[in-house]
C-alpha cells in the first residue's frame, strides 16, 4: 500500500503539475489566500504531510510515518514552517487560481496597494465593474459593506469582497487632497483580462506591456507582435517590453515568451528535492524580432515569472534592462491536488536560477540602466503610450516627462 501511494502522489504532481511563478497582491486577481488550517481532518492533514515530506523544496524533517501521528497542534506549527507562497487552498480560492492563469475571473476590476498603512487602488481594469461606477486610480478603500477595513491587510480586505454574501458590493472610497467620501454599489462579474497590449512608437519602434503571464499570454504576446510589424510594412527597429508592475505567472509562460526573443542559450534553470523539480529550459532557434534590439523595463514590483524574462533577455545579452531593482521572488510553486482534486496544495518545490546561474530570491534583478520612479499602473502605461501620437507640440505632456523609463528605453534603442 505505501508504494501504491507513492506513485499515485508521484502522478498527481507529474501530471497536473502547473508550475506557478506568482507573486499576487492585486485584489483584481481575486488571489488565492491560505484558509484556516485548523478544521482539517485527519486524513487531509495526512495527505498534505506526505506531499511537503516528498515534495517541499526544503527537508524540514517532518519525520512523517504510519507510527508518528499528528495532532492539530503540531501540524500547524509545521505548516507554519512553509514559506508563505505555500498554502492550503479549499474549492473557491483553487478556482480563483485556475481562472487567474487562464486570463480572468470574478470580481470588481481593482489594482490596489497598501500604500502608507492604507489600501489605494493603484489601477481599475478597463470595461470592470469599477470602471463603470467611476473608481479611480489613487482611491483610498475606507470601508466595503460598511466593514472599516483601516488595519486590515490586502489578504483580509479581498476576503471581504470574495466571500460576501451579495453580488453587490458597497464600497467607500477617499478621494483628492480634500479627502472627501464617496460610496459606490459596484456589482461583480466576471472580467477577462488582456495580458498583453502594445503599440507604435516613433521611428518602427513597437512597445509591448505584459501585465501577466497567463495560459493565454505566449498566443497575445506572438499576435501582437505580429500586428505592430504589419502596421509598420517592415520589420520592427526596436522593441521596449515593458514588465512593471507585473506579478508573474506560469513558468510554461514565461519559458515561452523568453523563447520568442532569443536564437539559443539557457532560459532558466529549476533545482529541488525531488527528480522532476530539476530541470533546465533552452532557448530553441527562431527570433521573432530576427535581432532588433530589446530594452527591457522592470520594477520593484516586476516579480517571479517577469523575472524569469527579464534574467532571460538579458543573460543571453539579448536586452538592456532599465528600472528599479525587481522583487526578488526566485521560486516555483506547483498545485498538487488533494482528495478528490476539489482542493489543493499550492505547494514551493523549486528555486529557480537566471542563466547566469544566480539566484534572485529576495534580491531581485539589477537593472543594466537605474532610474527610479513612481510605479505606473497598467492604465497609466497605455495613456502614456498613446501620448506618443500626439502632435509635437503636444507631446511634453506631463506623463510623457513622468514615464523617465520610457524616455530612457527609448534613447537605448535609438543608440543601437
Amino acid at each position: 500500500m505505501k508504494n501504491k501511494t507513492t506513485n499515485n502522489n508521484h502522478f498527481k504532481i507529474t501530471g497536473l503539475f502547473m508550475c506557478l511563478c506568482l507573486l499576487t497582491f492585486i485584489l483584481f486577481f481575486n488571489s488565492a489566500f491560505a484558509n484556516s488550517v485548523k478544521e482539517l481532518k485527519s486524513q487531509q492533514i495526512d495527505e498534505i504531510l506526505f506531499n511537503i515530506h516528498a515534495y517541499y523544496v526544503d527537508d524540514l524533517k517532518l519525520q512523517n510515518s504510519p507510527h508518528i501521528e499528528y495532532n492539530n497542534q503540531q501540524f500547524e506549527r509545521l505548516y507554519s514552517k512553509l514559506d508563505p507562497y505555500s498554502k492550503y487552498l479549499n474549492e473557491q480560492e483553487l478556482t480563483a487560481l485556475f481562472d487567474n492563469t487562464n486570463g480572468h475571473y470574478t470580481g470588481l476590476g481593482i489594482e490596489v496597494k497598501n500604500i502608507n498603512e492604507q489600501i489605494t487602488i493603484i489601477g481599475v481594469v478597463n470595461n470592470s465593474p469599477a470602471k463603470n461606477a467611476g473608481i479611480l486610480p489613487n482611491d483610498i478603500i475606507v470601508s466595503i459593506n460598511k466593514n472599516i477595513v483601516e488595519k486590515l491587510t490586502i489578504d483580509q480586505v479581498a476576503t471581504l469582497i470574495r466571500e460576501s454574501k451579495f453580488a453587490s458590493i458597497n464600497l467607500t472610497v477617499q478621494r483628492g487632497p480634500s479627502k472627501s467620501q464617496v460610496s459606490f454599489d459596484v456589482t461583480r462579474t466576471k472580467i477577462n483580462l488582456e495580458s498583453v497590449t502594445s503599440q507604435i512608437l516613433d521611428s518602427g519602434t513597437g512597445y509591448l506591456a505584459i501585465n501577466s503571464f497567463s495560459n493565454h499570454t505566449l498566443h497575445e504576446v506572438a499576435l501582437q507582435v505580429a500586428a505592430m510589424q504589419n502596421h509598420y510594412g517592415y520589420p520592427l527597429e526596436g522593441l521596449v517590453i515593458d514588465l512593471r508592475d507585473n506579478p508573474g505567472g506560469t513558468l510554461k509562460s514565461a519559458v515561452a515568451v523568453s523563447d520568442l526573443f532569443l536564437q539559443s542559450g539557457t532560459i532558466v534553470t529549476t533545482k529541488g528535492r525531488y527528480f522532476d523539480a530539476n530541470q533546465a529550459f533552452y532557448a530553441k532557434r527562431g527570433d521573432v524580432l530576427k535581432g532588433a534590439p530589446i530594452v527591457v523595463l522592470i520594477n520593484e514590483n516586476s516579480a517571479s515569472a517577469a523575472e524569469i524574462l527579464a534574467a532571460a533577455l538579458k543573460d543571453n545579452n539579448r536586452a538592456k534592462v532599465v528600472g528599479t531593482q525587481s522583487f526578488g521572488k526566485g521560486s516555483v510553486q506547483s498545485l498538487i491536488p488533494l482528495g478528490n482534486g476539489n482542493t489543493a496544495l499550492k505547494l514551493t518545490t523549486a528555486k529557480y536560477f537566471t542563466p547566469s546561474g544566480q539566484s534572485i530570491e529576495g534580491v531581485g534583478i539589477t537593472p543594466d540602466v537605474a532610474i527610479n520612479q513612481t510605479s505606473l499602473s497598467q492604465s497609466n502605461k497605455v495613456a502614456i503610450i498613446k501620448n506618443e501620437h500626439a502632435n509635437s507640440t503636444q507631446q511634453l505632456t506631463f506623463d510623457n516627462l513622468a514615464d523617465l523609463q520610457l524616455v530612457k528605453a527609448k534613447q537605448l534603442l535609438s543608440m543601437q
